[in-house]
């Protein structure tokens, strides 16, 4: 793969020196498509067709010297790394950090361009990075006043016209790129990006270079989407007044985003503190955590000084940082002292963390994603079958993101099949969804978000102690992009023990949708085994499914997917550590459990306690077992196949593989999922060792 491409742009040379002296004119450096790679493995299966053309861009020019500030223009896309721009060897800046197309905007000093031959380049970064470069401009103008050719003025108000909104502005040019855009003096309290303005009052006063634009106003999940093109020549005004309606009301539920980050305070991300402010009443979260690392943090006075108190109630939290996982804790005193995060052993970590004042709940954050070379649920360290932790003591944490749009799996699956794991093993851990949001625009803050049961009619004042009770309850939703709802015999819902259950059970999963998403199937699991799935047509409904009821206690959860958005204005984003080349975006939405007392002794046991009573009634890997087994499910084996391997029996020996041959099917499925991973542990331990 060639290292650098090199352009000599010597017919542009004489076209460059005039517009040195011509401050309306711009010049194109680079059109077309180029394709820069950092590495040496391409990073997503869409660039498998064709090399790249270099590792690194060099534009060669001539021209004469700018005697004042001049704007360089880059059409970029899928940037991930970092990569610098420079100019005749001293840096510009780099490459908005976004794997969006986009417009972005770096100013070029005064004296920046020399009188004859110049070099623009763009330098990879360490990491693996495939990056689309399309047009590159330059003109000799400043950028504030390239950027106030025009001016737009937008205002965004419920469906009456009555109520001024907070939202998102997504701005696309011609081309459908994110647009290089300025806020203005007259609206100050905004958040802006390329292409994306947040504004707290609805209200916003934008600057763009004269052109064709598509606009589209959006509040989150439950709103619709607005949208008007609008044309503005040099030196006009154009006013938009834009509508949006609440498309999917969830009164009793309160939108919550769990991780919540800022700059500020976290120190990675670009989202300040006050732009934070105004993305969470953007995107109408009502019940936002402070997340910042290792930090107590209360959003309350950021948000009235942002004016925007009244949307959301924030609460104060941690993203408790350590070397062997991240935990949010909330809520928490703002004055109360952090609880030391070097601690790595969870045992002692967990009291440290439930001895913060005030805490109520304490969150696994992405268990699957590695930090500082630990990984949580990785095979040495968890059982993804049973739920067992392998490190030594049971988990004490109350709830786990299973969705978490900023770091999401190449399987979005993989997750969820490790919380059915922790609920078949007896733990009663709470799903939820969050964004680990760091950003104003590169992930967005509230995609993936919790519904709690909780009383919302005015945001402002959410009472956060029974919110945090009925989170730890499971009365809890995960979305992203979807909503979806779980009931039993039209009376029992999520957190509930169904009790009391007839030969036949009725159950009903509504799923809602905005008019800019929509749901395809969705799926019933009974203890994280497929028991029911129906193909949907429409953004939103509700199905129904009348089911024996089981033979043992299991727990049921629905999920709910459809195809990914892929608009602008809330794109789902690539996994953050993927495992494979491929991906597939998907809106997502999942309950919590509904346990079923099924066998009517008026409790719930899980699958390991089923385990263990067949276990000591008939002895490990004995005939008794694998036929008492027969009437239970495969999480009831699996459970059983980890007591066998705890009392010695050889997964491969000949005693317990002819005795599974006359087992039933579920029984062996249950058998050989745990055997393999008991399998991947030890390689994986060994591996270590190795090393």
């Amino acid at each position: 793969m060639p290292q650098k491409l090199n352009l000599a742009l010597v017919a542009l040379a004489g076209l460059l020196g005039t517009a040195a002296a011509s401050a309306a004119d711009s010049v194109l450096l680079s059109e077309g498509r180029t394709h820069l790679r950092s590495g040496e493995t391409r990073e997503w299966s869409q660039f498998a067709a064709g090399k790249p053309d270099g590792r690194q861009l060099d534009l060669r020019f001539v021209a004469q010297a700018n005697a004042n500030e001049a704007t360089l223009f880059i059409r970029q896309d899928d940037v991930r790394h970092n990569w610098f721009v420079e100019l005749n060897g001293v840096r510009l800046g780099k490459l908005f950090l976004m794997e969006a197309d986009l417009i972005h905007t770096l100013a070029i000093p005064a004296g920046a361009i020399k009188d004859g031959g110049n070099t623009l380049s763009i330098l990879p970064p360490r990491d693996n990075d495939d990056i689309m470069l399309h047009d590159i401009s330059i003109t000799s103008r400043p950028v504030a006043e390239v950027l106030r050719e025009t001016s737009l003025s937008v205002r965004v108000t419920d469906s009456a016209g009555e109520r001024e909104l907070p939202c998102r502005l997504t701005i696309v040019n011609a081309q459908g790129s994110l647009a290089s855009l300025t806020g203005t003096s007259n609206t100050p309290a905004l958040a802006v990006r390329p292409g994306v303005v947040y504004t707290g009052n609805g209200r916003a006063e934008i600057g763009l270079p004269a052109g064709e634009y598509t606009v589209y106003a959006s509040r989150g999940f439950e709103w619709s989407v607005a949208t008007q093109k609008v044309q503005i020549a040099t030196g006009a005004s154009t006013r938009l007044e834009l509508q949006l309606d609440h498309a999917v009301p969830t009164p009793g539920w309160a939108s919550c985003d769990t991780h919540v980050h800022t700059f500020t305070h976290s120190r990675h991300g670009d989202a300040t503190i006050d732009e934070r402010m105004l993305t969470l009443a953007g995107e109408g979260i009502e019940l936002p955590v402070a997340a910042d690392h290792n930090l107590h943090i209360d959003y309350a006075e950021a948000a009235r000084r942002m004016g925007v108190a009244d949307w959301f109630t924030p609460v104060t939290g941690n993203e408790v940082t350590t070397p062997t996982g991240h935990f949010n804790i909330f809520p928490v005193e703002p004055d109360a002292r952090a609880p030391d995060f070097r601690i790595t052993s969870w045992p002692h970590l967990m009291t440290a963390l439930r001895a913060t004042p005030n805490v109520r709940v304490v969150v696994l954050n992405h268990p699957r994603n590695v930090h500082n070379g630990f990984q949580p649920f990785a095979s040495t360290n968890f059982n993804a079958v049973t739920g067992e932790n392998l490190r030594g003591p049971e988990f004490t944490f109350d709830a786990m993101e299973v969705m978490n749009s900023s770091a999401q799996q190449s399987d979005f699956m993989l997750v969820y099949r490790d919380w059915f794991a922790l609920l078949n093993f007896g733990y009663r851990i709470t799903a939820v969804g969050s964004s680990d949001g760091h950003d104003v625009s590169r992930y967005i803050v509230g995609q993936g978000r919790t519904y709690i049961a909780c009383a919302d009619g005015n945001p402002g004042r959410i009472d956060v102690a029974e919110a945090s009770s009925n989170l730890v309850a499971g009365r809890a939703l995960v979305s992203m992009g979807l909503l979806a709802d779980l009931k039993v015999n039209n009376r029992f819902r999520v957190g509930d023990t169904a009790t009391n259950l007839g030969p036949e059970i009725t159950v009903s999963v509504q799923v809602l949708a905005p008019p800019w998403t929509g749901a395809t199937n969705v799926t019933l699991f009974a203890n994280g085994v497929k028991l029911k799935e129906q193909t949907l047509r429409g953004t939103s409904g509700t199905t129904t499914w009348i089911i024996p009821r089981p033979a043992h206690d299991v727990h049921l959860v629905a999920i709910a997917t459809g195809p990914g958005v892929t608009a602008p204005y809330w794109a789902i984003p690539r996994p953050y550590q993927p495992a494979s080349r491929d991906w597939t975006g998907r809106v997502i939405a999942s309950t919590n459990p509904i346990w079923l007392d099924a066998d009517g002794d008026g409790r719930f046991t899980a699958a390991r306690g089923y385990a263990r009573r067949l276990v000591q009634e008939h002895g490990a890997a004995s005939p008794g077992l694998i036929t008492a087994l027969g009437q239970y499910d495969e999480a009831v084996a699996a459970q059983a196949a980890s007591f066998c391997a705890g009392a010695g029996i050889s997964f491969e020996g000949p005693e317990l593989v002819a005795l599974l041959e006359f087992g039933a099917d579920q029984v062996r499925r249950g058998f050989s999922q745990f055997a393999a991973t008991w399998q991947d542990a030890e390689q994986s331990e060994a591996a270590c060792e190795s090393d």
